[in-house]
C-alpha cells in the first residue's frame, strides 16, 4: 500500500475534525488517516454488498473510490441496497450512489464507470487502484475479478450472500490463496439459485459488506489480521460464525507455480452459460403472455401449471395448478398428458426446466410461458404484484 513517504498527503483542518475519532486511535493516527486518504479502492457493484462497502469506505476517509455498475435502481433493490432511496427508482445506480457518497464526504475523489465489468476492460480498470472489493452476485464475474486481481497483483476483498448465509475472505494476495484455490470449477449452471430466485435477508448484505469494508481498511492501514487464507462463514439465522483455513494451491491454474490462466477468458463460457438472456432449457417450446391471455379468455382447454414455491404462490398467482419444480418428478401423475399444458414460474427459468422434464416424460403438448408471471404483470395485468 501507499505510504505517507510516497505521497505528499495532508489533512486540512476540517478533515482532522471529521476523522478525529480515528486520529486518537494509535492504530490509525495521522499516518494511518493519510494512508486512507492516499488509498484507491475499486468497488465492483453498488448493490447489496457494494452499498454498505462504499458508504463506510467513503465515511472512513478512503481518498479515491471507484464504482463499477451499469444497472438502474429497481423497487426490489430497496429491501437491502441501502445506498439507494425510493426516489432513486429508475435512476442509474452510479448516479444514485454518487449523490449519497459525496453528501457523506465532500473530500472523496469519486470515479464512476458506467459499464459492465468484462474481460475487455477489467485489467485496465484494476491497474489504477490498490484494492478491489468484489460486490458481485454471479459466478462469471467472480472468476473474472479473481483472475484480473491475480494478473494485476491486486488484493481481492471477497463477499457473497444467499438467503441467510454469507461468506467473506481476502484473495489474491502474494502470500495467500485466490478464489480458484477454493473453487477450482464453477457449479453447473442452474444448480445454485440466484438471490432473485432464492431470496436474501435484507440485513445480510449489510453484515457481509461491512466486513468487506473492514478488511479493505485493515489492508490499507497494515493492521490486524486480514482474512487472508481464511474463509469466514456467516449463518445469520443462527447468528453463528465459522472459519475455514485456506491454503494456496501450488497447482492453481491462476496463482500456482505454473499458471495456465495468463490472460482473461470468456467467463460465461467457462461457467457453462450460453447467452445470459436465455434461461437454462431455453430450447423448449414457448408461448407469450399475450397469447395465453387470449386463449384463456376464449375458454380454450388449457392447463396452467405453476412450478414456483408455495410462498411465492401466496404473493401472487394467475390461478395455475401449483406443483413446485422439485416436487414435479414425484407428482407428475397428477397431470393429464392428453391436455395442452402451459408451465410458468417467476421469470421462465424454472418452468423451462419443468417443460424439458415433462417432454422427457412423454408430454407432447407442453409450453413454457416466456417471461413467467413477471411478464404477465408487465404486459397483461399491471395490478398483479411483482416480487
Amino acid at each position: 500500500m501507499a505510504t505517507t513517504a510516497e505521497l505528499p498527503i495532508t489533512l486540512n483542518k476540517d478533515e482532522i475534525l471529521r476523522y478525529s475519532r480515528h486520529l486518537i486511535m494509535p492504530e490509525v493516527g495521522m499516518e494511518g488517516q493519510q494512508k486512507l486518504k492516499a488509498a484507491r479502492v475499486l468497488c465492483i457493484g453498488t448493490g447489496g454488498l457494494g452499498s454498505p462497502m462504499a458508504l463506510y469506505l467513503a465515511a472512513a476517509g478512503v481518498g479515491t473510490l471507484g464504482l463499477v455498475d451499469f444497472d438502474v435502481v429497481d423497487y426490489t433493490n430497496l429491501q437491502r441496497q441501502i445506498i439507494h432511496f425510493t426516489s432513486d427508482v429508475g435512476r442509474k445506480k452510479l448516479d444514485s450512489a454518487a449523490d449519497k457518497l459525496k453528501a457523506i464526504n465532500p473530500y472523496l475523489n469519486l470515479r464512476t464507470f458506467d459499464t459492465r465489468l468484462s474481460s475487455a476492460n477489467a485489467l485496465e480498470l484494476f491497474r489504477d487502484f490498490d484494492i478491489i472489493a468484489d460486490g458481485t452476485d454471479n459466478f462469471p464475474t467472480r472468476y473474472l475479478v479473481n483472475d484480473a486481481c491475480v494478473l494485476t497483483g491486486k488484493p481481492n476483498v471477497y463477499g457473497s450472500i444467499f438467503r441467510f448465509e454469507g461468506q467473506a475472505s481476502v484473495f489474491a494476495t502474494e502470500e495467500g490463496p485466490c478464489y480458484r484455490c477454493l473453487y477450482p470449477e464453477p457449479p453447473p449452471p442452474g444448480l445454485v439459485p440466484s438471490c432473485a430466485e432464492g431470496g436474501v435477508l435484507g440485513i445480510l448484505p449489510g453484515l457481509v459488506g461491512v466486513m468487506q469494508a473492514t478488511e479493505v481498511i485493515k489492508l490499507i492501514l497494515g493492521v490486524g489480521e486480514p482474512l487472508i487464507g481464511r474463509l469466514l462463514l456467516i449463518d445469520a439465522l443462527g447468528m453463528k460464525f465459522r472459519e475455514l483455513k485456506l491454503r494456496k494451491n501450488p497447482d492453481c491454474p491462476a496463482c500456482g507455480a505454473h499458471p495456465t490462466v495468463t490472460k482473461l477468458i470468456d467467463y460465461n463460457e467457462f461457467c457453462g452459460i450460453r447467452g445470459e438472456e436465455k434461461p437454462v432449457g431455453s430450447g423448449v417450446p414457448e408461448i407469450q403472455v399475450e397469447e395465453l391471455k387470449r386463449r384463456l379468455d376464449a375458454k380454450e382447454d388449457l392447463f396452467v401449471l405453476d412450478v414456483r414455491e408455495p410462498h411465492e404462490y401466496q404473493i401472487c398467482n394467475i390461478g395455475g395448478y401449483l406443483i413446485p419444480l422439485n416436487d414435479l418428478p414425484k407428482r407428475v401423475n397428477e397431470l393429464d398428458s392428453s391436455r395442452e399444458i402451459v408451465v410458468h414460474c417467476k421469470m421462465g427459468g424454472r418452468s423451462a426446466k419443468a417443460v424439458a422434464f415433462l417432454q422427457q416424460a412423454g408430454f407432447n403438448k407442453v409450453h413454457n410461458l416466456a417471461g413467467g408471471i413477471t411478464a404477465w404483470s408487465d404486459r397483461v395485468d399491471p395490478k398483479l404484484p411483482k416480487y
